[in-house]
């Protein structure tokens, strides 16, 4: 298995509105090739998602799959959505590729107060 991890351009770190998306590509069941990246923002439409998808799928040595409103309600609902055959314009050797949003984990402050520490 081949994983690639790498961060978005430009990116100095995590913000309140960055997006880590985890690609998979998937054959019998197996995880053959996987990236994460984590981009600025999540995006809001289907162009932006289109974009998006074109820079993760880059790394990874695949042609981007034809993005259809089912996959941007799909990753807007339930924060993943995959690709088969069918969503390719050329052949794939491949059964899937999956896209999946990690969710964000808030940050808990928590401030430890002590009294009468004399």
């Amino acid at each position: 298995m081949v994983s690639l991890r790498f961060s978005g351009v430009g990116s100095s770190g995590t913000s309140n509105d960055s997006v880590r998306i985890w690609a998979k590509v998937l054959k019998q069941h197996k995880i053959k090739l996987e990236a994460v990246r984590e981009f600025p923002a999540r995006p809001s439409d289907a162009e932006d998602w289109s974009r998006l998808i074109a820079e993760i799928v880059k790394p990874l040595d695949l042609a981007s799959p034809v993005l259809l409103n089912k996959h941007v309600q799909e990753l807007e609902r339930f924060n993943r959505t995959w690709f088969t055959q069918a969503d390719f314009i050329e052949s794939i050797s491949f059964d899937r590729f999956e896209l999946e949003i990690f969710p964000e984990k808030k940050k808990d402050r928590k401030v430890d107060y002590i009294f009468g520490d004399d």
